[in-house]
């Protein structure tokens, strides 16, 4: 075998050591399969061994399914629909997606006691295993953690996850840990009876043999006489109280949108009013039917291989070696360039943290501490892990405290003038390898570039707010922008446990130009008169965190009267829209509601209570529409559509060239609706035909922005998709 060894002790209990060749962590894959199977038959059947142990090599116990088995097996049942039909090719997707539990069943119900010694990290398809062996037992570590993330790719648990956490725990319980996929702490799974043990990790495997010495039961709870579900049946007072308000939640949260999570709701109910190995039947067919659709399939390509891909370097110039940063310098010490420089200490990367005068990049420093003290008071932090990265900042004045750095980052604010001042006062003092990067969000980087010294070295890395909480990182190319500052940006994100993107120069670049626009929908929707309520309500339900009044709140609804004005003196009256001119300026100008930053905006912001939507915000629309006379389905097509082809556009200028990035940055970046995949594969899930037709009928009833682009256009001809025209594989003759 090569991914177990199998070790029998002279107390006849066997020790299997899981430890795949060649690889970080261990993942389940085909081989895994075969080779565990052959081991639960050989416990079961050999008299001598009177149980097993198994445990890992690694310092994580498992990492999941290795998706691109699902996604071959995906692959699969598209050949056999077009060979043998739709019938056979759904029968065959059930019995190979039902393997891993149907090895975990037989594991379960072998005869001899299994114990999961777990000695790190276990989740999605290693945790499963962890649940069918009989005890579980988990190696001191606070970075392990357990769970079930399977939800976040459009998945659910398909080994027996969700029969088995139903029976471990009462169906409300289950239900949460299912539908939110969190990872669990030790302590926290141990208090769910999800492990069974805490030891020390020199004391684990011994632990685990223990118990089978002491007479440990080779049976699951819930296949002994007399089981009782925690919580109580199905049909009971506790269970109408579960199932009921469940779906209700469910709705509210999701608005029906992931279908996977109904999947979970429907094998919960359904499992625990079934004998375990019927249950496990219902699980496995309401799995393979998730496989199938276009929700998980653009969830897994996007939110798992693009962004592993990505993370790993996928844009990276091959040809420059990799560095190392040590330290890295920091201009601006306010809540943007305190973030970037509290994620860069956290990778062990020394910071100059440089503001205007001492007092201010010593506030800088203090909010980090107040932030993280905060933390800790709610045990989300430890006062060792505050004061060891707090230790990684220094808070200066003296810009010649830059010379040793191998990268300077300037956060300051997004003027031109103020951002000139800054490049001299760097490239007066730094050498000439260090690369200089702004995180400017709208301003062209190529303009920036050109008062540097070395064009070459200069290069835009955009970071989103807040940036300790925000996983994407925009890299912007200006005109001149070298191969050796590309992989240099790349090597600090990659440092900084971020997924990048790489997007070409133009005005607000990627992520900006695209929220934009839908910040722009809603304000034009509530010049026509829609209700505000419903222009919020309807973004969420379209799949979107937040309504794009509530988004521009956020960004502040100042900064986008100032992108509006420098847009018409940059471009002419032609590039704006003169409607949202009219209400930015209404709101900014004469009512100064500047969005969450002043406690006023679209929304008010009252001391003590939640925010509601300012009640003005009827008397500056000129026309009111009936509500009940306003096409629902439409106005979420409008706000999904003005994305996905304002990133077309992006595609067509050359703006983007990876479709992986075009996805992953939608998603990560303004949260563009998950199920989807992301904008482009929003489009191909549709069909550019389709598509084409639907920004035809919009741009007849609403204005040219919805026309379409001329590359959609001829991908609607030639009847193509993104992902198949621009594949990653091919991406730069794509370009």
């Amino acid at each position: 075998m090569s991914n177990f060894t199998f070790d029998t002790d002279a107390d006849g209990i066997a020790l299997i050591t899981w430890d795949m060749p060649g690889r970080s962590m261990n993942v389940i894959d085909v081989d895994t399969i075969v080779e565990l199977s052959a081991l639960v038959e050989r416990v079961a059947t050999e008299a001598a061994i009177k149980g097993a142990v198994i445990t890992s090599a690694k310092e994580t116990f498992c990492a999941g399914a290795d998706l691109t088995l699902l996604d071959t097996l995906a692959r699969t049942f598209a050949g056999l629909v077009k060979s043998q039909g739709e019938e056979a090719a759904a029968a065959k997707l059930f019995e190979e997606s039902r393997k891993l539990s149907q090895l975990y069943r037989r594991l379960e119900t072998c005869g001899k006691p299994w114990v999961a010694a777990i000695n790190g990290t276990a989740l999605g398809g290693g945790f499963e295993l962890t649940l069918a062996c009989h005890h579980r037992v988990a190696a001191e570590n606070p970075k392990t953690r357990l769970g079930l993330p399977e939800i976040k790719i459009g998945l659910f648990p398909g080994a027996g996850g969700t029969q088995r956490i139903a029976r471990l725990m009462p169906p409300a319980d289950s239900l949460q840990l299912l539908l939110k996929g969190d990872q669990l702490k030790l302590d926290r799974a141990k208090g769910m009876k999800l492990i069974d043990a805490i030891v020390p990790a020199a004391d684990l495997v011994k632990a685990a043999k223990d118990w089978i010495k002491a007479g440990g039961k080779a049976k699951a709870p819930w296949d002994i006489d007399g089981f009782k579900w925690p919580g109580g049946p199905v049909y009971s007072k506790a269970g109408m109280m579960t199932f009921p308000a469940a779906n209700a939640i469910y709705r509210r949260e999701t608005y029906d949108n992931y279908p996977a999570a109904r999947a979970i709701l429907q094998v919960v109910y359904e499992g625990l009013q079934l004998p375990m190995d019927q249950a496990l039947r219902v699980e496995s067919r309401w799995f393979a039917h998730i496989l199938r659709s276009p929700e998980a399939a653009a969830m897994i390509r996007t939110l798992f291989v693009s962004m592993q891909e990505l993370n790993k370097g996928a844009r990276r110039p091959a040809e420059v070696a990799p560095a190392k940063l040590k330290k890295i310098g920091v201009i601006g010490a306010g809540f943007m360039g305190a973030g970037i420089a509290q994620v860069s200490a956290q990778a062990g990367i020394e910071v100059v943290l440089v503001d205007r005068d001492q007092d201010s990049a010593d506030k800088g420093k203090a909010a980090l501490h107040k932030q993280i003290s905060d933390r800790i008071a709610k045990g989300r932090a430890t006062t060792a892990e505050r004061d060891a990265l707090l230790a990684h900042i220094t808070p200066t004045a003296d810009y010649g405290a830059l010379a040793s750095c191998d990268l300077v980052i300037e956060a300051v604010f997004e003027d031109r003038k103020v951002k000139s001042e800054v490049i001299a006062k760097v490239q007066a003092v730094i050498g000439g390898n260090v690369v200089f990067a702004s995180n400017t969000s709208t301003l062209p980087i190529s303009s920036l570039a050109a008062e540097f010294k070395d064009p070459a070295r200069f290069i835009g890395i955009h970071f989103f707010s807040p940036v300790d909480r925000m996983m994407l990182v925009e890299i912007i190319l200006g005109k001149n922008t070298g191969d050796k500052a590309l992989s240099l940006a790349l090597d600090y994100v990659r440092a900084i446990r971020k997924t990048p993107i790489v997007v070409n120069d133009s005005r607000g670049f990627y992520t900006s130009r695209v929220v934009g626009t839908y910040i722009r929908e809603g304000h034009l929707m509530l010049a026509e008169g829609v209700p505000a309520p419903m222009i919020e309500n309807l973004g969420r339900m379209a799949g979107m965190p937040v309504g794009p009044l509530s988004l521009n709140d956020e960004v502040a609804v100042d900064l986008a009267w100032k992108i509006l004005k420098a847009t018409e003196a940059d471009l002419g009256a032609a590039a704006i829209d003169p409607r949202q001119k009219t209400l930015l300026e209404e709101m900014v100008e004469k009512r100064g509601r500047y969005g969450r930053k002043n406690g006023k905006g679209f929304y008010d912001y009252p001391a003590n209570a939640p925010k509601k939507l300012w009640p003005g915000l009827a008397d500056l629309q000129p026309t009111k529409l009936d509500p009940d006379r306003i096409d629902i389905a439409e106005i979420k097509q409008r706000l999904l559509a003005i994305q996905a082809l304002e990133t077309a556009r992006c595609f067509e200028e050359k703006v983007l060239t990876d479709v992986r990035e075009a996805d992953v940055g939608s998603i990560l970046g303004f949260g563009f609706a998950p199920y989807s995949g992301g904008t482009l594969s929003w489009i191909d899930t549709m069909g550019a035909k389709r598509f084409v037709e639907l920004c035809r009928k919009l741009e007849a009833k609403f204005g040219t922005r919805f026309a379409p682009c001329k590359l959609l256009v001829e991908m609607a001809e030639r009847n193509e998709t993104f992902y198949r025209r621009f594949a990653p594989d091919r991406r730069r003759e794509a370009a």
